[in-house]
């Protein structure tokens, strides 16, 4: 058998979707939900669902200084550590909420510049 690879499609991207949702725009049925701040009145359907806050400082997110890591990152792990330890129910997306511009900046800088995020999920 030849260990090399043939030319051809490459496998669907395995990695979890984060859509960040329009203001006011519920999540889909089944998502888990990464919420900036306290989240809405979701359905009790047993979703995961991971908060995050944003440092009270005028640094740009993740600086050494004030927070080693983007809090989003941080509650896309816990959103993919409920998965994997079967601590919630299953999902095969996250919607993403944002309170401000700077929550939304701090979703897409986790999918972007984050390690851990960047293995686990992507961006819808």
């Amino acid at each position: 058998m030849s260990s090399r690879m043939t030319a051809g499609a490459l496998p669907p991207d395995p990695r979890i979707p984060v859509r960040l949702l329009a203001p006011g725009e519920p999540p889909p049925a089944g998502a888990a939900v990464l919420a900036e701040g306290e989240p809405p009145a979701l359905p009790p359907d047993g979703r995961p669902v991971a908060r995050f806050d944003l440092p009270a400082s005028g640094h740009a997110l993740g600086c050494a200084c004030c927070a080693p890591r983007n809090p989003a990152a941080v509650a896309l792990d816990r959103l993919f550590l409920m998965r994997v330890r079967g601590e919630a129910a299953f999902f095969a997306e996250v919607a993403a909420i944002a309170r401000s511009k700077m929550g939304a900046a701090a979703i897409h800088a986790a999918l972007a510049g984050d390690p851990l995020a960047r293995a686990r999920f992507r961006a819808a």
